[in-house]
């Protein structure tokens, strides 16, 4: 080779040049060059041979003629025989383009067998093993990527893992192939906390809880303002209560992160701890007075709460937020944003109501114009007629709702009942979810439904069989568990079963404050008054609901403290005067002679 001839291009180089020059043969380009160009050209001799040039065209002719399938086999064996990493890739997208998942993954193990230190290659793999639900091979690949790749991409694949097995079927196969890597990697410095925090997202979404509380805490420890410990935490939250302390001890070490307290409150309220959710919120707004948002969980809060005046005041000052920070016109917010302008204008509507103030509430309905609200705002328009004593046209405007769809079906049914039993109308709401349930069946909301009815009709057995029938279509229904359990308690029958039901229910909602007064309850029932008093404390506090301020109240009375339980039946009946539970407690227990102190 004379010695001012450049060096031959590499193989890789080759490739890519050769199939530039094979798909515009293959389109028709001109092959010739211009004189000029000729003269000024080198010419770059090539170590591939001419039975390699011709499978490259056969390969790419093939794909260009419309046969993905012969391309693809043409083409792996030339990556084969190649050992080309650009090849290999263009094998691994054919494939890909032609919907073959399965080809894919051929070619991508045998670029990973050619090519055994190829990080690309065991990446590749693993990518198609999760697109693919075949998480049983991952962890070899996972192991041979870690292995060929440099520190920094270590960890942008361990901290990938959950997202690209997100979606699986099979997410208790997905830890168990993985795990064997993650261990490892957790051994490693550079990678210890990424580790721990994708293996404990991929044992919370296998549903192994106590595993991910503990690889969440091990996180935390080593890195206390980690972010993703806590968003483990806080998904666990609800059934397992200990994972409750890693948020509140990042709390108390910085008590102004606004964005996890935010958090933190949404997961109490979706745990219907809507006392501690507000107090949350309370202190959201002190750190964050300009934003919305926050002004407005705690206006749904309190009027959950039944403060109407506090809710009422935050509630407006969302608006007036919002306004501020988009103007007056509803076309600059965004989705969520109007969604939520609505939805503050509709409680704005219920809290003028519960406060009597029923022209007020008319105008706030006046406001919401979004037809996705329509069942609401007509659910509100008929409370505020039934308030004002006219129950047939209240039921006569909900009727008139769409009911075209199933689903615009059960929302019209949903809503009668509900009106109805505000009315303490328990026949008519029972037939008309029977009804409902023979139009809709297998709705396991509204045999729940139904089943309320029933026990306010006396028929216990049928309301039985009803629970029980949701129990059977929904095993996670808890408030199914719940109300049996605390319909024997209540009427002192099969306490031991009122017991496991109430237990399997606290299994899925360990604090969920309805199901705690449950516990309290049937603690009672035994005789077991200390218990029953740490449970039905426990339920107050979270909720201080009329209901639960009514059993709380008798089991201190009963156990001789007597000015707590007026003082708590007090505090119950201004939020709601007229519960019936709480009225025919203290009347019961009034005109009884008092107990020996």
């Amino acid at each position: 080779m004379p010695q001012n001839t450049p060096r031959p291009p590499s193989k890789k180089l080759w490739t890519a040049l050769a199939l530039a020059s094979l798909t515009a043969l293959s389109s028709g380009a001109a092959l010739a060059a211009s004189p000029a160009a000729s003269e000024a050209s080198t010419v770059n001799n090539s170590d591939m041979d001419a039975p390699m040039f011709y499978q490259l065209l056969v390969g790419e002719m093939e794909l260009r003629a419309g046969q993905p399938g012969v391309a693809f086999q043409v083409l792996l064996d030339a990556a084969r025989r190649s050992q080309d990493e650009a090849l290999y890739r263009r094998v691994v997208s054919i494939a890909l383009q032609a919907r073959a998942g399965e080809q894919a993954l051929q070619a991508a193990r045998a670029w990973a067998d050619s090519l055994p230190n190829s990080a690309e290659a065991h990446q590749a793999e693993l990518q198609l093993l999760a697109l693919l639900n075949r998480p049983a091979d991952a962890g070899k690949a996972l192991k041979a990527l870690l292995a060929n790749s440099p520190e920094a991409q270590r960890v942008t694949v361990i901290a990938s893992l959950p997202q690209l097995f997100q979606r699986t079927p099979v997410p208790q196969q997905v830890l168990e192939s993985l795990q064997p890597a993650l261990k490892q990697a957790e051994q490693q410095e550079a990678t210890r906390l990424v580790a721990l925090n994708a293996h404990a997202r991929l044992a919370l979404n296998a549903g192994e809880q106590q595993q991910a509380l503990a690889l969440s805490r091990e996180a935390a420890a080593l890195a206390p303002e980690a972010e993703e410990p806590l968003a483990v935490a806080l998904e666990l939250m609800v059934q397992q209560p200990a994972a409750e302390e890693l948020i509140t001890a990042a709390l108390n070490a910085k008590p102004d992160n606004a964005s996890l307290r935010q958090a933190y409150g949404r997961a109490l309220a979706r745990a219907q701890r809507i006392s501690d959710a507000a107090r949350e919120f309370r202190r959201v707004t002190e750190l964050l007075p300009e934003q919305p948002s926050p002004w407005f969980a705690l206006g749904s809060l309190e009027l959950e709460l039944q403060h109407q005046d506090v809710a009422e005041s935050a509630l407006k000052t969302f608006l007036q937020k919002l306004e501020a920070a988009t103007g007056k016109n509803d076309s600059e917010l965004t989705d969520n944003g109007r969604d939520a302008r609505q939805q503050a204008l509709l409680l704005l509507a219920q809290a003028a109501e519960q406060r009597g103030m029923y022209k007020a509430a008319e105008g706030w309905l006046n406001q919401v114009d979004t037809p996705k609200r329509l069942t609401e705002v007509t659910y509100r328009r008929a409370s505020l007629l039934l308030k004002q004593g006219q129950l047939d046209k209240a039921r006569k405007l909900i009727q008139g709702l769409p009911g075209e769809s199933k689903e615009e079906q059960r929302s019209r049914f949903m809503a009668e009942s509900q009106l109805l039993r505000e009315a303490q109308q328990w026949a008519a709401a029972y037939e008309l979810l029977q009804r409902a349930n023979e139009a809709l069946s297998d709705d396991a909301d509204m045999i729940y439904e139904q089943s309320m009815m029933a026990e306010k009709l006396g028929r216990n057995e049928e309301m039985e069989a009803l629970l029980r029938r949701v129990m059977v279509l929904r095993p996670e229904h808890f408030h199914a568990y719940n109300a049996l359990g605390y319909s024997l308690a209540d009427r002192k029958q099969r306490l031991d079963e009122a017991r496991e039901l109430i237990i399997k229910a606290l299994s899925f909602a360990p604090k969920e404050p309805f199901i705690l007064d449950s516990m309290g309850w049937v603690e009672y029932r035994q005789g077991k008054l200390d218990d029953a008093i740490t449970y039905l404390r426990q339920a107050f506090a979270s909720r201080p609901d009329a209901e639960i301020a009514a059993h709380l109240g008798e089991v201190l009375w009963v156990s001789g403290q007597r000015e707590e339980a007026q003082r708590i039946w007090t505090e119950g009946a201004k939020r709601d005067p007229k519960n019936e539970a709480l009225r025919e407690t203290q009347k019961r227990l009034k005109s009884a002679k008092p107990a020996a102190q």
